[in-house]
């Protein structure tokens, strides 16, 4: 196994190296690399690595989507449905003001 201090980053020649990518092998400096799922991995891999966990999910992610979608329209629906219809059960008497009517104001 190499000694790390000898190593130079892959993208700046000049710069020390203080990691080494698990998926393509290289040596990177400080700025180019950065942690993901806890493992340090370089731009170009976690790139990758994003593709392939988005492109997994995909296909899930628009179903649950559209489930969620229905079920919020469905609630929405059955919400006013329910408020329509304890509108239309309310008494005529309450259309028409006489069931707030109160003693101080037939006293007028």
């Amino acid at each position: 196994m190499q000694d790390l201090s000898r190593e130079r980053c892959f993208n700046h020649a000049l710069r020390e190296a203080v990691a080494r990518c698990p998926e393509c092998g290289r040596y990177f400096c400080r700025e180019c690399v950065t942690e993901h799922e806890g493992r340090v991995v370089c731009s170009a891999c976690l790139r990758k690595l994003a593709k392939l966990s988005l492109g997994e999910r995909a296909g899930l992610t628009v179903l649950l989507e559209l489930i969620l979608s229905l079920g919020g329209m469905l609630l929405a629906w059955m919400f006013f449905y329910y408020v329509g219809l304890a509108l239309l059960r309310l008494p005529d008497s309450f259309h028409e003001g006489s069931l707030w009517r109160t003693a101080w104001s037939v006293l007028r």
